[in-house]
């Protein structure tokens, strides 16, 4: 009896362990296959796109990178992304406190809290030509500073939801400590709250570089000269009406992820601490 429910365990494990890896390997796939084809030939990608390519060539990322003025976009989208992600961050975790801490007494917070829960069902596309008639009236049309705004107010009502969630795990008492000893609210916030949101944070961070980064329709709407393009919309540009240039397109895309993939590999141990307590709404 002993012996045949230990086999079955082992039977179990052994399934889950070849589901994962067909997982691993299903997720891994479109990786796998953008790195063959930006070391392919044009003509050993038209032959064949799952082929192993006949030889080392880099000519299709010194060529996505003369096309795409790599330096400049990639400079581009870190001006957009950071100070973007920065912004997120301050708003996000000083509304998510508030929020937090006066919902339960405040019908105003209250309200507040579920505007912001409802803005989350609203997509974007709703809101292009209305944005674009704003930013061109505002003359923040073909501006970072106007892509950084946008960015933000799209993305806080989002991190706001998960910062509300952290805070109320949170104990009030080490707050009320904190007023007792002379602390004012802002400082309270300052010294007390914010240091313990860390793994939120770490996880909002995370997830709006990644979001922030890959943006396209916004950047596309917004960023229609040459010299504020982003990444993703220069990677539009590869793809024309009778030529579509996959070579280069696929070197240029690895070359756009590994900063955010080193980010998001740094940040992880964060993320899943930070989603499960910030996701539960007491």
């Amino acid at each position: 009896m002993i012996k045949s429910y230990s086999k079955k365990k082992k039977i179990q494990k052994a399934v889950l362990i070849i589901i994962g890896l067909l997982l691993i390997a299903l997720f891994c796939f479109p990786i796998i296959l953008a790195i063959l084809t930006s070391l392919k030939t044009a003509p050993e990608i038209s032959q064949s796109v799952f082929a192993l390519p006949e030889s080392f060539n880099l000519d299709n990322f010194r060529e996505g990178m003369e096309t795409s003025n790599f330096g400049r976009s990639l400079l581009n989208t870190c001006l957009v992304t950071f100070p973007g992600v920065f912004l997120i961050v301050v708003c996000a975790s000083m509304g998510g406190y508030t929020i937090a801490r006066n919902s339960g007494t405040n019908r105003f917070f209250k309200l507040l809290d579920k505007v912001y829960l409802s803005s989350l069902m609203i997509p974007f596309q709703i809101l292009m030509i209305p944005v674009y008639k704003m930013f061109k009236t505002l003359h923040l049309q073909n501006s970072l500073f106007g892509m950084v705004l946008i960015l933000t107010g799209t993305s806080v009502a989002y991190a706001t939801f998960l910062y509300v969630g952290f805070v109320k795990s949170i104990p009030k008492e080490l707050e009320e400590a904190a007023r007792i000893d002379g602390c004012g609210p802002y400082k309270t916030f300052l010294k007390i709250v914010f240091p313990l949101l860390k793994p939120i944070t770490a996880t909002v961070a995370a997830l709006h570089v990644m979001w922030l980064w890959n943006d396209f329709n916004i950047a596309l709407i917004l960023l229609q000269k040459e010299e504020v393009r982003t990444l993703t919309v220069k990677q539009y540009y590869f793809f024309g009406e009778h030529l579509a240039e996959y070579g280069p397109a696929f070197a240029t895309s690895i070359l756009s992820m590994i900063p955010v993939v080193i980010f998001f590999i740094a940040a992880q141990k964060y993320l899943v601490e930070g989603i499960a307590a910030g996701s539960v709404k007491s």
